[in-house]
């Protein structure tokens, strides 16, 4: 599907409130558009109508005008750099980001995780600091938010409504 295509179902599953549904297409595209800042930040709005400050900072992590507290949440999430180099799913050379910014937070985190684990790494390859993804990551138990419950609030009645929406259908079938 193309980019805008599914920026435009973006939109329409956030102004329905199918924010679970809206988080995975950007997700998606991040994943397919690793380079474009742009979709990284509309998934950071994203988190933060969950709360989740620590996932907020993890896409705007490349962001000069990030936010510290998300960034620091996102530093303590993900504690090593090798566990960042993980959460922050970039792909090929820092020179292919979109800003100077953003280069050079990404070679940080890359000089930084190749200092700890004493050779060099790469965003391509994996295998190459997972020495430093030894432990398994467990995310630690945050309690629930504002914004999460009112997330959760707003899929629940998006449900109900489907639903019945879709009984009234069945029912004018068999009237």
């Amino acid at each position: 599907m193309p980019l805008r295509e599914t920026l435009a179902r973006v939109d329409a599953d956030l102004a329905a409130g199918r924010i679970p549904v809206a988080r995975q297409r950007l997700r998606g595209l991040v994943s397919s558009f690793p380079y474009d800042l742009t979709l990284r930040r509309r998934l950071a709005e994203v988190y933060r109508l969950y709360g989740d400050a620590a996932e907020a900072g993890r896409w705007m992590y490349l962001e000069e005008d990030r936010n510290a507290g998300e960034t620091a949440s996102f530093e303590a999430r993900y504690g090593s750099p090798g566990w960042r180099m993980k959460a922050l799913a970039w792909r090929g050379p820092e020179a292919m980001a979109a800003t100077a910014f953003a280069e050079g937070q990404l070679a940080a985190v890359r000089t930084a995780c190749a200092e700890e684990l004493g050779h060099p790494v790469d965003w391509d390859d994996p295998d190459s600091y997972r020495d430093d993804l030894e432990e398994e990551y467990e995310a630690p138990f945050e309690p629930w938010t504002v914004g999460g419950v009112l997330a959760g609030v707003g899929c629940l009645v998006g449900a109900l409504a489907f639903l019945a929406i879709w009984v009234s259908g069945v029912v004018a079938l068999f009237d």
